[in-house]
């Protein structure tokens, strides 16, 4: 298995904002938000890119879920779901990137300014959030 930092989360051998995990995939906030509330869907399985994913499926529908999930959980109108192959991919580990989104929020084009949480305490509170929107249909 590989050891990158999302390989590490998984295993539990890294701290993180987890906001659902299951056989398939494990959902974490991003500890450089574009906004609070942006989540990391990534698959268990080690792979590096969209095209190494064996079953597509049941993660696309983690990833449908964690967005509904963000949206109610921040109140944000929508969201943005994205991923990189490769170039610009920060972690050689797929990795779908879910961000609340608002009108007139400031986020213009592939340019993604980042924030911070105030606390840990910020962060737990938003994921748990998300991981009680995510429970409840």
């Amino acid at each position: 298995m590989s050891t990158d930092l999302f390989c590490e989360i998984i295993a539990g051998e890294r701290p993180a904002f987890v906001v659902h995990s299951d056989d398939v995939a494990v959902s974490f906030l991003d500890r450089r938000p574009v906004f609070k509330g942006h989540v990391l869907v990534v698959p268990r399985t080690h792979v590096e890119t969209l095209a190494d994913l064996a079953d597509v499926g049941p993660f696309f529908e983690r990833v449908q879920a964690v967005a509904r999930a963000v949206e109610r959980a921040t109140g944000a109108a929508g969201t943005f779901v994205a991923l990189n192959n490769r170039v610009s991919q920060s972690v050689p580990h797929l990795h779908v990137h879910v961000v609340p989104r608002n009108r007139k929020d400031g986020l213009r084009g592939f340019f993604w300014p980042r924030t911070t949480y105030a606390s840990d305490e910020e962060a737990r509170a938003c994921a748990a959030a998300i991981a009680e929107a995510l429970a409840s249909p």
